[in-house]
């Protein structure tokens, strides 16, 4: 075995402890006001006016696998930060750090593809379901008079995939008048067990369907994201985004995939109290 063979094997059996990370994660969000009260940033106070905006959400994902048209989903949307915890659309989070500067958070989110066999084309049809699952980690996000830059890591949650990803991104921020827009760049990385879960092909599967069995190691992709706010009135407001993925090599080569990049649209309605 290769020296980065060995390394690659070392850094991923070190990522692979889901089970202490969950229970990092738990202890964080349960004692995050004893936490930020102990560290050595002058942290934020709850803000008593924090508003809250709850709406629904239409999301269209145009997958990267080779399948019949795009899903359309109708999730609820929420939208909260009080300096203390936070909710953003799919993520929800407790910030054990909040200085306005630096901002370390622990939180949860909807993470992972969806496959539906039903959806597939050809011999694809007889693979296995990949269902969507949670992840939770910890945020970093520091901000600068050029934008912000953040740091992620997160693990599967639910026994789903079993694997882990994380991302480094640069965030900016525009407004005018009513108008708030949100461009965002970065690169995002998913160990093996993430891959194999919603890319690779088992012998089983292959033997069953003619598909021709793959195992995918771990993977960088790059990805780009713009999301805007348009304060309608004071009551309501609108939001729109757009996210395009680049597909590694890893995760394009898999017999299941028929485009190299996938897409996520989507547009709300957010009503705030």
């Amino acid at each position: 075995m290769s020296k980065a063979s060995t390394l690659t094997n070392a850094i991923t059996s070190i990522l692979s402890t889901r089970t202490l990370l969950g229970a990092l994660t738990a202890t964080a969000l349960l004692s995050t006001a004893g936490m930020a009260n102990a560290a050595p940033f002058k942290n934020l106070p709850a803000d008593p006016n924090a508003e809250l905006s709850v709406g629904a959400n239409v999301i269209i994902n145009n997958s990267a696998y080779d399948v019949d048209g795009a899903e359309v989903l109708v999730l609820p949307g929420v939208f909260y930060d009080n300096n203390k915890f936070y909710a953003r659309g799919a993520q929800a989070g407790a910030y054990l750090i909040n200085d306005g500067t630096n901002q370390l958070s622990a939180y949860a989110q909807l993470a992972g593809s969806k496959f539906d066999p039903d959806d597939a084309n050809g011999a694809l049809a007889g693979l296995d379901e990949r269902k969507a699952s949670a992840a939770a980690g910890i945020t970093y996000l520091r901000r600068t008079p050029i934008g912000g830059f953040r740091g992620q890591f997160a693990t599967d949650i639910l026994g789903r995939n079993d694997g882990n990803l994380a991302r480094l991104t640069y965030l900016a921020k525009f407004t005018k008048d009513k108008l708030t827009v949100y461009p965002s760049v970065g690169l995002e990385w998913h160990d093996e067990s993430y891959n194999d879960y919603y890319y690779g092909v088992s012998n089983k599967e292959s033997a069953r369907t003619g598909v021709a069995a793959y195992s995918p190691s771990q993977s960088f992709n790059p990805y780009v994201s713009v999301s805007a706010n348009y304060d309608i009135n004071e009551k309501w407001a609108g939001f729109a985004s757009q996210t395009l993925d680049y597909l590694s090599d890893e995760q394009y080569d898999s017999p299941m995939v028929d485009s190299r990049t996938e897409s996520t649209t989507t547009l709300g309605l957010l009503y705030k109290f």
